[in-house]
């Protein structure tokens, strides 16, 4: 039996997933998560075979959650559901270790094959992807370069972006990464100064502008 995992913080898309997903015989939705932090959650009890994030989740995005995900199970092949297939979300896909990429817009032709595809050790792309950008990548060419991203943040330093351009206090931060409001805090004046943001307002255009949220 095929264990499948979703993560999407709408509720019909997930029924729409499942749907597909389990008319293919011997395979099984496991867990469905509405959010990135909970996807992570489920994926430590469950240990499932396949994870389907949504890029643009709350709390934790698909490419962090991606991360968390395969830190720990590095056998969990993961696909990334998007609503855009610019160059920086396909580098960061990559970069965090997803076995594949799918529109949404493509998903009902093409769910099933992607699945099929990365549970055979194989990488999967929509259509919709441009090939000499994958190709570029896969090669270790320049031109999956993102200007957007010149600076090196860690994984946690991402995860606090996320929430702060959510608009979480650095109280709500500390709270939600189990840490005190003084680290979240220190993690905030480093990612200001990293960046050379001036206010929230910068901070919030970045996430915006490289997809961990959504305008």
């Amino acid at each position: 039996m095929l264990r499948i995992l979703l993560a999407d913080d709408h509720d019909l898309t997930r029924a729409g997933l499942r749907y597909l997903l389990e008319k293919q015989k011997d395979w099984s939705v496991c867990g469905e998560a509405s959010n990135g932090r909970m996807a992570v959650e489920l994926a430590e009890q469950l240990k499932p075979d396949v994870a389907i994030l949504d890029m643009t989740m709350p709390e934790l995005n698909g490419i962090e959650a991606t991360r968390q995900i395969l830190k720990k199970f590095p056998q969990t092949r993961i696909l990334i559901y998007t609503m855009h297939e610019t160059e920086s979300i396909i580098t960061d896909a990559l970069d965090a270790g997803a076995s594949g990429i799918v529109l949404k817009s493509d998903a009902g032709e093409n769910i099933v094959s992607a699945v099929t595809s990365i549970v055979k050790g194989k990488r999967f792309f929509t259509s919709q992807v441009a090939e000499t950008v994958v190709e570029a990548y896969m090669s270790k060419g320049t031109a999956m370069t993102s200007p957007a991203s010149p600076v090196a943040l860690t994984n946690r330093e991402r995860e606090v972006i996320q929430l702060l351009a959510e608009g979480k206090s650095n109280k709500e931060v500390a709270g939600r990464l189990g840490i005190s409001t003084r680290t979240a805090e220190g993690h905030r004046a480093e990612i200001m100064k990293k960046l050379q943001f001036g206010s929230l307002a910068d901070l919030i255009r970045y996430a915006v502008r490289n997809g961990i949220i959504q305008p």
